[in-house]
Order: structure tokens, then C-alpha cells, then sequence
């Protein structure tokens, strides 16, 4: 099955919102509740505002098209925290609770793993749009669980492969210390290794660390010619605006896996220069993200979407495509319907594959540059990757060449 955005202004401007929490239902009398504990507050806040924002977007769209089998959306969006065991307690309030057999949200990739033993139990389907960690679509796949999103193998991998026509040699890396940080560093430094080019060191960082001069002294000390980042949040601005400071890229490169205009906006200039893989990017060609991105600036007073908007707003066309193939949001039924289902979206050609339920997708490298026309630094598209290249193989999180 393929979908489209579909979008005009009139649909959208017809819209029925009564809340921006919980979008009560104004088609009928049964609406389809989506449950969503999401980090609102703490370290990774940010992320989970933007995964909120573009579910409400979505689901705004999406009523105002008719819904999905005629019935209404509605958000019962939980704030986490970011917090593993709070997920688990807020994705049982959903479900339990208030009826919720549809899961969004977890914005932490331990939250997630936290959470999808559960989902058998609770005969919910969980449709990821952020999560990054290779885990969840390999050792730790359970059936009810999607992910529609680039993980973060899948970033690391067209960072790896746009550095193999770099003329960089040795590299150092600088990961935020959980999951979706490790998981991350552990693929570059194999892919390091394939390209016959030096790892040198790698160091993690607390989530929530506010100093990185001691990080950026052992990386300007390193001698590397490049610096790879899984940093997000408030962590990654720190670490930008810290750097800048202390002039790190005259010596070293700076890489990261997810370039994000909310880094950008919190840095400004600092971010100039900075080279990484985008997950999203309002830069993106195509008419579909085209559409997307001015249907956005008209309901958000001329902001761009960023990274986690444009993934939870494709999250929510994947889910759609394969409730109305489906005809039914029952588990048993959503999840072979979602299994293979195709659809042509912001970021291009989607597939989830059926063998580990990971949506195949091209891979985005972008510089952050000044442009005319724009107050503030944006993501410029500087190489784009085949889905086959970028996504592994079913269930791992390894490649082979």
C-alpha cells in the first residue's frame, strides 16, 4: 500500500482541536486513542516536544481528513520524564487506563527497551519514531514493536560511508552514556575499522552533563582528524557551545549522527561547519516534504519542522497506512498488515521490513552553513544514501562491507 501527505490548507484549517493535549473526537462516538509517554521534562524534553508536536500535527491532519476507519484520533500524551521505569508505569496508565492499544512516544531508547515486553501482555503495538538503538530490531525485537524511524546504526552508517570519500584518517568519539550512545559508537568504530582508517579513543558522558571542558581538552589532546558525536538535547548544545569557545574545530572535524535545528537555534554560529547524518531536514527534496514543510510553517507561525517532527509525523502516515490496510486496530491484525507495508513519505520510500519490523529508508548527510534567506544556520543536503546501503541486515546491527 502506498500514502501520500496529502495535504492542503482548507483540510488542515478545518481541523477540530479542543485540547492541545488530548485531541478529542468530533467524528463519532468511538475515537482511536493512541497512547504517548514521552519525556516532556528533563534532559531530553526538547526531543519529546518535537515528537508531541508532530503527533499533534499528524493527528490534526488526519481528522481532518475523515480519521482512520471513519473513527476520530485522540492523543493521551504521559510525560516520562525520560525515565525507564516511569515509561513502563505511563504505558501501563495508558493502556490499562485509558484504553490505549496504540503506543507512540518513549523518547529514550531505555524507555523503550524498558517498555515492549510488555506490549504481548497488554496486546498493544508500539510504532517507534525515534528510537535509535539497533537492539530494538534485533536481540530485543518483540512483534508488536515498529520502528519507523532512521536508527541510529542506520545514522552511523551514512556518516561512515560519506567519510569514506573524506579525506579523514583517525578519528576519536564522544557518546552520550546510554544505550542509544554505545550502540551508536560501537557501530562507527567498526565501521572505522572496515574503512582501514584509526579509532583512537572514544568517551561517554552523563546524560544531563552541563561542563564538557574535560571532554574537549582529552579530544584536542586525542590528535584525531575528526570528532564523532551521539550527543541530543541540551548535552549536544552545551557541548557545541563549549567547543566554539574553546575553537575545537581548528583542530578537529566535528561529526555527529543527527543534525537538528534546535541544536542550531541554541548554538547559532557554534554549529557552522558541523558535518552529520540527518534523520530529517526541512532541506529534503521532494514534493511530499515540500507540502509537509508549508502546511507546517502555516499551523506553527513560520517555524521549520525539525528532525523529530518530520520522524513522528512520518511515524504517523506508516501507522495509518497499515490500520486502513488492516481495517482494524487490533494486534493480531495491525501486525501483519504493518509488516511490509510501503509508503511514499517526507524522507522518500519507506518499507518495514517484516523479518525485524526496521523501516528501510534513505540515509542524509548535511553540513550546517549560513544561506541567504535564512536568519540562522540550516542543515545543507550534502550526499544522499540508497536505503540498501544504510539500513542492515534483518536483525543486525553490523554491516558487511
Amino acid at each position: 500500500m502506498t500514502g501520500s501527505t496529502g495535504l492542503s490548507r482548507r483540510t488542515l484549517l478545518t481541523a477540530a482541536i479542543a485540547s492541545p493535549v488530548v485531541l478529542r473526537h468530533a467524528l463519532g462516538e468511538t475515537p482511536i486513542k493512541i497512547g504517548m509517554p514521552v519525556a516532556l521534562t528533563g534532559p531530553a524534553g526538547e526531543i519529546g516536544a518535537q515528537m508531541r508536536r508532530g503527533a499533534e500535527f499528524w493527528a490534526k491532519h488526519t481528522n481532518a481528513q475523515g480519521g482512520l476507519l471513519g473513527r476520530p484520533i485522540e492523543l493521551v500524551i504521559q510525560d516520562t520524564g525520560g525515565d525507564p521505569a516511569a515509561a513502563v508505569r505511563k504505558a501501563q496508565e495508558v493502556v490499562e487506563k485509558d484504553g490505549c492499544r496504540l503506543l507512540f512516544g518513549m523518547t529514550l531508547s531505555s524507555e523503550a527497551l524498558a517498555v515492549v515486553p510488555k506490549l504481548a501482555e497488554w496486546n498493544a503495538v508500539f510504532m517507534s519514531s525515534d528510537n535509535g538503538d539497533g537492539r530494538l530490531t534485533g536481540e530485543s525485537l518483540v512483534p508488536n514493536f515498529f520502528r519507523a524511524n532512521t536508527s541510529g546504526p542506520m545514522g552511523t552508517r551514512a556518516v561512515s560511508l560519506y567519510l569514506r570519500q573524506a579525506g579523514f584518517k583517525t578519528f576519536f568519539a564522544l557518546g552520550m552514556d546510554y544505550a542509544w550512545g554505545h550502540n551508536s559508537i560501537g557501530v562507527f568504530k567498526d565501521e572505522v575499522k572496515r574503512a582501514g582508517k584509526t579509532m583512537i579513543g572514544d568517551i561517554y558522558s552523563p546524560i544531563g552533563t552541563k561542563d564538557f571542558s574535560t571532554y574537549i581538552t582529552k579530544i584536542r589532546q586525542s590528535g584525531a582528524d575528526a570528532c564523532f558525536l551521539v550527543l541530543q538535547g541540551d548535552d549536544n548544545a552545551a557541548f557545541l557551545s563549549q567547543a566554539k569557545q574553546y575553537r575545537l574545530s581548528d583542530k578537529v572535524q566535528l561529526l555527529t549522527e543527527i543534525v537538528d535545528l534546535n541544536s542550531i537555534a541554541a548554538v547559532g554560529d557554534a554549529s557552522i561547519g558541523l558535518i552529520g547524518s540527518s534523520r530529517y531536514s526541512f532541506t529534503f527534496a521532494g514534493a511530499a516534504n515540500a507540502a509537509f514543510v508549508e502546511a507546517w510553517r502555516k499551523d506553527h507561525n513560520g517555524a521549520y519542522p525539525d528532525v523529530f517532527e518530520g520522524e513522528q509525523w512520518q511515524a504517523g502516515l506508516v501507522l495509518a497506512a497499515g490500520i486502513t490496510k488492516a481495517g482494524s486496530i487490533d494486534a493480531d491484525k495491525l501486525r501483519p498488515a504493518l509488516e511490509n507495508i510501503e509508503i511514499d513519505s517526507i524522507k522518500g520510500h519507506v518499507k518495514i521490513r517484516a523479518c525485524d519490523h526496521q523501516g528501510e529508508q534513505q540515509g542524509f548527510m548535511v553540513k550546517v552553513t549560513k544561506k541567504d534567506g535564512f536568519e540562522k544556520p540550516i542543515p545543507e543536503l550534502i550526499a544522499t544514501f540508497p536505503a540498501d546501503q544504510v539500513t542492515p541486515a534483518c536483525g543486525k546491527m553490523t554491516y558487511d562491507s
